[in-house]
């Protein structure tokens, strides 16, 4: 079994602070949490404002599935407001080595 990673990469819409986007990403938990394949998430914030979220997933089709039933979500329309919509990198990746504390 290979696990994927989701890469999500992006900058915010000026206004929105860290702490607001912050409790925006944590409305999204309870459908993450509960999304079939899901292991393991993280988000950070890189000095030049870029910020990533990234997410471990069982396989390919479970990252699939998950990032098909995210728009619908009712926490979508205003999580993606505080996203510059043109910043948006998104990629699916094979977790080829993974090493924990």
């Amino acid at each position: 079994m290979t696990l994927v990673a989701e890469i999500v990469t992006f900058t915010l819409t000026d206004g929105t602070t860290p702490e607001a986007f912050v409790k925006l990403s944590q409305t999204t938990e309870t459908f993450v949490r509960s999304a079939p394949g899901f292991t393991h998430r993280q988000l950070s914030q890189g000095e030049d404002g870029r910020w990533t979220d990234y997410v471990i997933w069982r396989d390919m089709q479970a990252a699939q599935d998950a990032a098909a039933q995210f728009p619908q979500q009712d926490f979508a329309a205003a999580l993606m407001a505080a996203i510059q919509t043109d910043s948006v990198q998104m990629r699916h990746e094979n977790v080829l080595w993974n090493m924990t504390a």
